[in-house]
């Protein structure tokens, strides 16, 4: 099974694939909310073939999309993706454009690695200078 996560948007979308075939899709408004739902949002995703968080033996790759898109949702959506990668110890990879699935699942199958992926914003960060 791969898991797919896209935060990037305040719709936030979570998927679990079989290969190339979908067994579960869930998309929802996460906007401010992101940190709060998307481990709820992932552990319905995953019900779906009977396994909770605490039992992802079944996971065998991750794929995120990695922007451009909202600083703070890619922030959250790389960090769960790494986290569960690493502690799993399973393949990941960050892709991007209209068919980031099939191009990340494509890359988890052909070539699968298990370094850290990071985010691409889009621009550089602007950051404003702390008040006195």
């Amino acid at each position: 099974m791969i898991l797919t996560i896209r935060t990037d948007k305040p719709e936030a979308e979570i998927g679990l694939f079989d290969g190339r075939k979908k067994v579960a899709y869930q998309t929802w408004q996460a906007h401010r909310q992101l940190a709060e739902t998307i481990h709820q949002k992932m552990h319905k995703t995953l019900s779906v073939k009977g396994r909770t968080l605490e039992d992802l033996e079944d996971v065998t790759g991750v794929v995120v999309y990695k922007g451009p898109g909202s600083f703070t949702g890619l922030r959250i959506g790389m960090s769960v993706a790494n986290a569960l990668a690493y502690s799993l110890d399973i393949p990941i990879v960050a892709t991007a454009g209209d068919d980031w699935i099939a191009a990340g699942i494509t890359s988890i199958l052909a070539n699968p690695s298990k370094i850290p992926v990071m985010p691409k914003y889009g621009s550089s960060v602007h950051t404003t200078q702390p008040r006195k």
